[in-house]
């Protein structure tokens, strides 16, 4: 096996249409095959990304959230080996989303769920949400984390996605970890986007809340640092030295999956190695990194694919 791509993203067309136009660039499953196939990937996991399913009117979110899970499962069954899904809930509504998990996971069959940093002003980890990562946890569930737009005006010219992203992210793992998510919910298995954005590198100086206001990490008992360790980062959008670097000292490289974040992936122009940043790692340990430590989390998909291959 080659390569298997952990974050990609598809918006099937009964999601866009209910949506009624969203701002995010067209990722037609057309599209993401010719760059599996000019990059030698042999699978990958999709998602829709942001902007999710709520864009200001819960009915619309349970709706768009449906419509996207059931596009999802449709490229799934027709190429099990080259595709996992992951499914969309339409939070911020707690009880609608612990409806939709299991139309998602055990009528259609997807492969896990992605969540986005915050919804509404509303981050994960925040209590609210207790049920749904509950259900999750109960599931042993394989959870995506995905950066999305700040509840908040953005406070330069410059686009979202540059710093605010990996800062979404930062704030996101900060509430799991001290809000004691990642404590209650142990058998979620995470993925979080780009390397953690800046998270690894911010490591210790999130640990330093034990230290400096110990009242406040109270609900995180085992420290932020092995809370970091214990979860799986994607290198979407992060595939060079100095961010694996800062990963690899949060984290072992049996934690580190590939990714491309298609369509948004600043992929070489030639066909053929998607992430030459990624020879730092080694050749063992990128082969590792790109085709076999996924299996932790899409063990279906890995499985697939490898029994294809092989045929």
């Amino acid at each position: 096996m080659t390569r298997i791509d952990a974050h990609a993203h598809h918006l099937p067309d009964g999601y866009v249409e209910v949506a009624g136009g969203i701002p995010v660039l067209p990722a037609p499953l057309e599209g993401l095959e010719a760059m599996m196939a000019r990059h030698d990937i042999d699978a990958a996991v999709i998602s829709t990304g942001p902007p999710g399913a709520f864009l200001g009117d819960v009915d619309q979110a349970r709706e768009l959230a449906r419509a996207g899970n059931e596009g999802i499962a449709a490229v799934v069954r027709e190429a099990p080996h080259r595709f996992a899904g992951l499914a969309l809930l339409p939070l911020p509504d707690v009880d609608a989303s612990l409806a939709e998990l299991p139309y998602a996971l055990d009528r259609l069959q997807l492969d896990g769920v992605m969540l986005l940093t915050n919804v509404a002003g509303t981050y994960l980890g925040d209590p609210a949400w207790d049920a749904v990562l509950a259900e999750l946890d109960r599931r042993g569930a394989y959870v995506f984390v995905h950066p999305t737009l700040p509840p908040y005006q953005l406070p330069s010219e410059q686009p979202v996605w540059l710093y605010e992203f990996p800062f979404e992210t930062v704030r996101a793992v900060a509430q799991l970890i001290y809000g004691g998510a990642f404590e209650r919910y142990p058998s979620i298995r995470w993925q979080f986007s780009h390397l953690g954005g800046a998270a690894p590198f911010l490591a210790h100086r999130l640990a330093s809340l034990a230290d400096r206001e110990p009242e406040a990490a109270a609900a995180a008992p085992a420290g932020a640092l092995e809370y970091l360790g214990r979860q799986y980062y994607d290198t979407g959008l992060s595939n060079n030295a100095p961010a694996l670097a800062a990963t690899r000292e949060v984290t072992a490289t049996d934690h580190i999956v590939f990714g491309t974040d298609w369509p948004y992936a600043a992929l070489p122009p030639e066909g053929g190695d998607p992430a030459p940043g990624l020879d730092v790692l080694g050749e063992d340990v990128r082969r590792a990194v790109e085709a076999e430590n996924v299996a932790a989390l899409v063990p279906r998909l890995v499985e697939a694919a490898r029994q294809t291959l092989e045929a």
